[in-house]
């Protein structure tokens, strides 16, 4: 008892004395009117049941304010290649196996040591075969992940934790401390309590274990969340920096057109500028099966040479295309994928600079052993190509007016109820289509390519390719910045070299004019 009284500040003791004489004034004599009354039992047992409610209110509210803090924790950004998946589910599972009672908050080491478990989480999902990958993270992105984790956290703490504010660091640990000398108060009082009156000590102590769990609960909860929210902040910029979407130069929000797209806008013999960089649609296809007709009729006007003879198509083609709705974007006609000057690397190179590609299929052709093999081909290429979103594929199932009764042609026809022949004969063609080349059928949409004929372009064809236009933007996001990047970096090399140059040049004046 002795060490407990030398371990007191009276200075910090009596002003809480002065506070809470009044009340415990008030209390005893409460107590003790009660006690003369009868009523004491009466009183017990109606605070033990407001108690109880009370606890059970406070479970309520603490699975509210769950739910809200898991309705603000970070979520994975939708524009991030495949292979992020992977490295945001290691930062999701870290996150979740932080223990409050491992990291107390009065600690200051734990922002500098949990924010470094999450970097090598992330680098080693990326660099598995060093031995410290965290120290492949330059030193400016790694201010940079910490100056925006620390950003979105300040904005989250201020939103969903009350008085955060107004309440100062200080404030906190000055409060700690009046907690503890209140708490060594408190224990002498309980102690006194349990000898004069042991059943209202009993039931004090009853009451004040609901209390301290609930209220011990709802402060855990708000521990753990904070932990948690800069985990998954610090994992969610660095898994930006290594899915190659986090640039030094973050001030650059606009997408200026890279250099290639010029030189194919130039190809093009297209005089107007382009402000940003463009949607790159890549049509594929056999010979003959209408690639350049296509092209014509997203045009709504004659552009190029349509295929009347094989492989009149001898390179990669640029136009532009400008349409209502669409962001400017460059389309390429190509050889065709049965035709001798076909290239198979060319063709992936082509896709991995396109964002969207538009396979034509002539109905007409049951033989699409070839279509389906390069298909297959370009489908695994992409799939190996997971630092990027791959270019979404649509179909269109040409010369449908060719299909029986060829004589027949009497659009608009309906393919989800088909009751003449054409239509049903084009709802078999469009199913077929989709089988050999295993694509899904809602993207594989019959067209006619007759000039002055044309059907089913402007409508479903251009929905179609308006309804891809979202992936098809990812795609170009991850193109982009994997373009940009190494003249980013010789440009802020450039920079660099020259900075050091004029602080060398300047250091011995510096030095003669001290």
């Amino acid at each position: 008892m002795k060490i407990l009284f030398r371990q007191i500040d009276l200075l910090q003791l009596l002003p809480l004395i002065l506070f809470t004489l009044p009340v415990l004034v008030v209390f005893g004599f409460g107590i003790l009117w009660l006690t003369q009354q009868g009523n004491l039992y009466y009183w017990l047992i109606t605070m033990l049941v407001c108690s109880g409610l009370g606890y059970g209110l406070q479970q309520l509210l603490v699975r509210r304010e769950q739910k809200l803090l898991a309705d603000a924790a970070t979520q994975p950004n939708p524009d991030w290649p495949p292979n992020a998946d992977v490295a945001w589910q290691r930062v999701k599972e870290l996150a979740d196996a932080c223990n409050p009672e491992d990291w107390p908050l009065d600690d200051e080491s734990w922002i500098l040591e949990l924010g470094q478990n999450t970097l090598e989480t992330v680098s080693n999902y990326y660099h598995p075969d060093v031995d410290r990958p965290v120290l492949e993270l330059t030193v400016p992105h790694a201010l940079l992940i910490i100056e925006y984790a620390s950003r979105d956290l300040r904005k989250d703490i201020s939103e969903n934790i009350p008085f955060s504010d107004r309440l100062t660091i200080g404030d906190l640990f000055r409060l700690q401390r009046w907690k503890e000398s209140a708490d060594r108060v408190l224990n002498v009082y309980r102690a006194g309590r349990m000898a004069i009156n042991p059943l209202s000590g009993v039931t004090s102590e009853i009451l004040r274990s609901l209390r301290e769990r609930s209220f011990g609960l709802a402060k855990n909860e708000l521990h753990r969340w904070l932990l948690c929210a800069y985990i998954r902040k610090v994992g969610y910029y660095a898994v930006d920096l290594y899915s190659g979407r986090q640039p030094l130069d973050q001030d650059e929000q606009e997408m200026p057109p890279t250099s290639a797209s010029s030189a194919d806008r130039d190809k093009a013999k297209e005089i107007s500028k382009m402000t940003e960089e463009p949607l790159r649609i890549l049509v594929l296809g056999r010979s003959n099966a209408g690639k350049s007709s296509l092209i014509n009729a997203l045009f709504g006007k004659l552009t190029t040479e349509t295929d009347i003879l094989p492989d009149t198509t001898q390179t990669l083609t640029p136009f532009v295309l400008a349409r209502e709705g669409l962001t400017q974007a460059l389309i390429f006609d190509s050889p065709g994928c049965d035709s001798k000057l076909f290239n198979p690397k060319q063709m992936q190179q082509a896709a991995s600079n396109a964002d969207l590609i538009l396979w034509v299929s002539p109905v007409n052709r049951p033989d699409r052993q070839i279509e389906r093999e390069c298909l297959d081909s370009l489908r695994k290429f992409q799939t190996e190509q997971t630092d990027r979103h791959s270019a979404p594929i649509l179909v269109a199932a040409s010369y449908i007016d060719q299909l029986r009764p060829v004589r027949s042609w009497q659009p608009p026809y309906d393919l989800v109820n088909p009751l003449e022949a054409k239509a049903s004969n084009i709802s078999a063609a469009v199913q077929a289509v989709a089988t050999d080349l295993a694509v899904a059928i809602d993207q594989v949409i019959p067209v006619c390519l007759l000039e002055g004929k044309t059907y089913n372009v402007d409508d479903t064809l251009w929905a179609a390719i308006m309804n891809q236009q979202d992936e098809a933007l990812k795609a170009r996001l991850h193109r982009y910045l994997k373009t940009k990047k190494p003249a980013e970096e010789w440009k802020l090399l450039r920079k660099q070299l020259v900075n050091a140059g004029r602080f060398l040049w300047q250091l011995p004046h510096k030095h003669s004019d001290d």
